[in-house]
């Protein structure tokens, strides 16, 4: 049996992304680490929460 989560998935709106989530309990914080995707996906080095960018998400870099 696996523990793999499904992968949260965001919007433009909800760029840039940041892990720990607003959805996430108090107790499972880590210090907060902005997210970097490659291939429209990104993985927190802290828990392994990993994000997707929902198909047709444009990402623009400043």
């Amino acid at each position: 049996m696996s523990n793999a989560t499904q992968p949260v998935e965001l919007e433009g709106k909800d760029l840039p992304a940041h892990c720990p989530n607003p959805a996430m309990p108090l107790w499972s914080s880590h210090p907060r680490v902005f997210l970097e995707f490659k291939d429209g996906t990104a993985k927190c080095p802290y828990c392994g929460t990993e994000y997707r960018l929902k198909p047709g998400t444009v990402v623009s870099h400043h």
